[in-house]
């Protein structure tokens, strides 16, 4: 399965080509450095959905805020699964 997680953009570092293009992703705590070059309208305070250090598309925070609670619920899920 695969899975992106969304992140809040923290700050932004242009490439001298868009390839480069790169920012500091905080994920509740957990900052990462993350592609955005397929993400050119992504600006610092934006959610962006990452997948394998790559962010695919940019989500407003009541989007990011639900996949946060689906993720929350399928770790559950998965403790539950793991007790039976």
């Amino acid at each position: 399965m695969c899975l992106a997680v969304p992140g809040q953009v923290l700050s932004i570092v242009e490439g001298a080509i868009p390839e480069l293009r790169c920012g500091q992703v905080d994920f509740s705590g957990v900052r990462k450095q993350i592609n955005l070059a397929f993400t050119p309208e992504a600006r610092t305070g934006d959610y962006v959905l990452v997948h394998v250090g790559f962010a695919l598309t940019v989500v407003d925070e009541v989007e990011a805020g639900r996949i946060f609670e689906d993720l929350k619920m399928m770790g559950e899920l998965a403790e539950l699964e793991q007790e039976s």
